[in-house]
């Protein structure tokens, strides 16, 4: 019989040794961008009011019960009506929006017993000259 042939063992490869990690480059540290300039602060200028809501308006006598009868603005009628809402407790407790109207204010909402507050300025300007 034949001899059998064995295979050589085959040397095992060393294994490599690891790399030391190259230390790291030192960078120069990043330049900050140059800080923007700002523009100057712009001085409050006082808003101006609308000259058609300052002209004076003549109430009529459903509204001159409330706000009075000399002729004043727009925004003061508004005002007058709002002081006069909050200190007859005419708003709805459940919902601010709605206004519950007095014997003064039912002719001023046409006659309605409740009305939104956006619809009040509706319907007050119609008794306005």
């Amino acid at each position: 019989m034949p001899a059998k042939k064995t295979k050589k063992a085959t040397p095992k490869k060393k294994a490599a040794p690891k790399k030391k990690a190259a230390p790291k480059k030192k960078t120069a540290p990043k330049k900050k961008a140059a800080p923007k300039k700002k523009a100057a602060p712009k001085k409050k200028v006082a808003r101006k009011p609308n000259p058609a809501f300052m002209k004076p308006m003549q109430p009529d006598n459903a509204l001159g019960a409330v706000v009075g009868s000399k002729p004043i603005p727009r925004t003061e009628i508004t005002k007058k009506l709002w002081a006069y809402i909050k200190k007859n407790s005419l708003q709805n407790p459940a919902n601010k929006r709605e206004i519950m109207a007095d014997n003064l204010l039912q002719p001023l909402f046409d006659g309605k017993k409740k009305v939104n507050m956006f619809e009040m300025t509706k319907l007050v300007s119609k008794h306005m000259k």
